[in-house]
């Protein structure tokens, strides 16, 4: 079986925005569902190594949950690349902090680690609170099941 390759003018066409709101929703699973969308894997148009995906606007990000434990154990890390500058920085002081960037790690750490992935990421926008400057492109309310 052969791949689909869409024509240019026909993923244009397909592109849509769409809004989730991920007040208590589970981190990981919305995340893997935004993912999922971002990549176009729900089109029938879907091609492994075009960019066919929406755009997804993520409001109330600073209300998403972690399950278990995971308030307290998991950390992000950084390293600045001198002896000694590694960063840890735990997932609560991040959501107090920058809660974008929580769901926006956990996102791209699902997409494909190459030039492809990197496009793709640019579709997604984060907001904390439920204000966003996204109201033109008339996106449809998604409702993930998270």
């Amino acid at each position: 079986m052969k791949t689909y390759i869409a024509k240019e003018q026909e993923v244009e066409e397909s592109k849509r925005w769409y809004i989730v709101d991920a007040e208590g929703k589970v981190l990981g699973r919305l995340a893997s569902q935004i993912a999922h969308i971002l990549r176009g894997k729900h089109k029938p148009i879907f091609s492994p190594h075009q960019d066919v995906g929406d755009f997804v606007i993520v409001i109330n990000a600073e209300k998403v949950k972690l399950t278990g434990n995971k308030m307290e154990q998991k950390t992000y890390f950084r390293h600045s690349g001198y002896i000694g500058g590694t960063t840890f920085t735990p997932v609560s002081l991040m959501l107090k902090k920058h809660p974008e960037r929580v769901i926006e790690f956990a996102v791209k750490r699902m997409l494909p680690k190459n030039a492809l992935g990197r496009k793709v990421f640019k579709k997604l926008k984060v907001y904390a609170g439920t204000n966003h400057p996204h109201q033109a492109q008339k996106p449809e309310v998604l409702d993930i099941k998270a």
